[in-house]
């Protein structure tokens, strides 16, 4: 099995570290094969994303946020920084009108670091079929 680098989206992180049943089976099998491979990533927004999850009760850690990231990163997922030039490509997305900011970087990393963004976001599912992003729908059907 050979696969591109993969960005984890926000949302599958949160349901792989919880061993959330809503990857698909073959996204399974190639974060594990990634993984293993280190080739798997996590924008640096997405730490910020779940701590304002959790700050805002709209998620529920197991752990001290903290503690639960550290855990993530310990699984073999590399954390890729806020750049200047991802900071400002996520200002400049060719044809991408959604506002969401931290889409809007996870994306953007995607693009400036050549990776696979792994996702079941609509919105940039349907980015990534204009080609501006390369994209993998993560689920098992779309949520």
């Amino acid at each position: 099995m050979q696969t591109a680098n993969l960005l984890l989206d926000t949302h599958v992180l949160i349901w792989l570290m919880n061993g959330n049943d809503n990857i698909s089976k073959k996204s399974q099998k190639l974060i594990e094969y990634a993984r293993q491979n280190g080739n798997i990533f996590i924008s640096a927004i997405s730490v910020w994303e779940i701590g304002m999850l959790e700050q805002k009760k709209r998620i529920i850690l197991n752990k001290p946020c903290l503690e639960w990231i550290k855990e993530a990163l310990s699984f073999g997922i590399r954390l890729s920084a806020l750049t200047p030039e991802i900071a400002l490509e996520s200002c400049q997305l060719p044809g991408y009108t959604a506002g969401d900011p931290a889409d809007r970087i996870i994306i953007a990393t995607a693009r400036v670091e050549s990776l696979t963004l792994l996702t079941c976001d609509e919105h940039i599912l349907a980015y990534g079929s204009q080609k501006w992003v390369s994209t993998i729908d993560a689920g098992s059907s779309h949520l």
